[in-house]
């Protein structure tokens, strides 16, 4: 029995000696939240992550090449989800004015939204192979019902789910340590996008239609579990918040007391166009490394780690920052600046033929992402206090989910349309190489970050209101290991 105990003690006074600078995360622990329980919270925003590389990542590839389904009705399928976004504002003002004799106001929310994100994995295999299913035994139009259920059903749970949580994150952190528990969150959703794109490759290896049921409703088991762990005894009971007598303002009312913050628009203008010119890329930049540069699978396949890590040096550089008492909307419009420098050196790679300054580029485009990011949900939290922390944080939720996805959508068709143009010879003799349609999505992009800079850059000079003076809202992951 000392034998054991030996090893166990000397490994606590090991980590005892050990400076907190090098502990990650560390500096996001309070008395109040230790570090054990945010990273046990944080297991919602890992299973969100791992629907994300699901639906648009993994699904992607095996409905069309797999399964033979044609690439609109997968395009049409992959946008549903995206429907959803626009009513994260509405969830995060339900769940702060919740009414439960129980106490509650985030749990029934986060709940609800493990269970349709669990409902919608549980029925999407058999949905797809109905879809795909040659010949089909019933009517032609019950082919795309089940999967258009599905989708929308895993998008419906992840965003009430996100909301909800980043709302009880908030609620849970003292105010000094809020913006770095959140930034705590947006790192496990990157570790569970990477993590489960790996394992989903590894598994779907040697595909099969009975390994892609086990691999989705192996997702859905892994969703429910993580979710209910993330939940347990999270949020305290507090009858005082939620009885059936309090008053509940109505969405309107709440939505333009938020929208009266002197800062609240011109905001979720910029968190708009900062999404919309980050994201139209998204499924642009492994076929135009492809196409224009002659990388391979492996090469193109890499890009994901690269704008990966790009996001995480976002984060630690932001984490320096805001310590040392930056303005988060200045930090935003940084970001947003090297975005906008980054899509330049990717526009360049494909005339230089440089497969290093297109790696480059996407490393850069991850960076400022995380830059923008960071400064925007931070400058979000600011404009509420914890009594409103879910309108505001879904009212950025639902900009940036949605600008995002209508981004992604437009960039696809752009692309298309200028290369549809491009090839009969409309644009000029000029314009005819097979990169035109890739470097007009990219000049576009360009153009939506600098109006972004526009936007913010006001909010920049501290002309704000006081709240977004304060220098409280110190991030503190300049630790974050290298």
């Amino acid at each position: 029995m000392s034998r054991r105990a030996a090893p166990i003690n000397s490994l606590q006074d090991g980590w005892a000696l050990l400076n907190p600078r090098w502990l990650p995360f560390a500096d996001a622990a309070t008395a109040e939240l230790p570090l054990r329980r945010i990273l046990r919270l944080s297991l919602f925003q890992v299973s969100a992550g791992m629907a994300m590389v699901l639906l648009a990542g993994t699904l992607n590839r095996v409905m069309i090449v797999e399964l033979g389904v044609s690439a609109a009705l997968v395009a049409a399928m992959l946008a549903l989800p995206i429907l959803f976004a626009p009513f994260r504002a509405l969830i995060g003002f339900r769940s702060d004015t919740h009414r439960s004799v129980l106490g509650w106001r985030r749990v029934p929310y986060i709940w609800i939204g493990t269970l349709l994100q669990f409902g919608g994995l549980a029925i999407m295999p058999f949905a797809l192979l109905v879809l795909s299913a040659d010949p089909l035994h019933g009517p032609e139009f019950a082919r795309p019902i089940g999967a258009a259920l599905a989708f929308l059903l895993v998008g419906a749970g992840l965003h009430t789910t996100q909301t909800a949580g980043l709302a009880l994150a908030t609620d849970l952190a003292p105010e000094e340590s809020r913006p770095r528990v959140v930034a705590l969150l947006y790192v496990m959703l990157l570790v569970g996008m990477v993590g489960s794109s790996l394992l989903f490759g590894f598994f779907l290896q040697d595909f099969a239609q009975t390994r892609l049921i086990q691999v989705i409703q192996g997702a859905a088991v892994v969703t429910l579990v993580l979710n209910t762990v993330a939940l347990w005894k999270q949020e305290a009971r507090r009858p005082n918040l939620t009885p059936d007598e309090r008053p509940r303002p109505r969405f309107a009312q709440a939505w333009a007391g938020l929208s009266a913050q002197p800062d609240a628009k011109r905001l979720l203008v910029a968190v708009g166009l900062g999404a919309a010119g980050f994201s139209m890329q998204d499924i642009l930049l492994e076929p135009y490394g492809g196409e224009i540069l002659g990388l391979s699978v492996a090469s193109t396949t890499a890009l994901t780690a690269l704008f990966a890590g790009g996001t995480l040096a976002g984060f630690a550089l932001a984490a320096r920052h805001l310590t040392q008492g930056m303005n988060p909307h200045r930090l935003a419009a940084y970001g947003a600046l090297i975005g906008a420098f980054a899509f330049a050196i990717v526009i360049f790679a494909g005339p230089l033929g440089s497969a290093l300054l297109f790696q480059l580029g996407t490393v850069l485009i991850g960076f400022g992402s995380g830059l923008f990011l960071v400064g925007t949900l931070t400058a979000a939290m600011n404009l509420a206090d914890t009594v409103q922390s879910g309108l505001a944080l879904g009212a950025w939720g639902a900009v940036q989910a949605t600008a995002a996805g209508a981004a992604i959508a437009a960039g696809g068709a752009i692309r298309d349309l200028v290369a549809a143009l491009a090839d009969r010879g409309v644009l000029g003799p000029a314009i005819t190489d097979p990169s035109a349609g890739y470097s007009a999505v990219y000049h576009i992009e360009i153009v939506l970050l600098f109006a972004a800079i526009v936007a913010i850059g006001p909010l920049a000079r501290f002309t704000g209101s006081p709240r977004s003076r304060r220098p409280t809202t110190k991030f503190g992951l300049a630790e974050f290991p290298g």
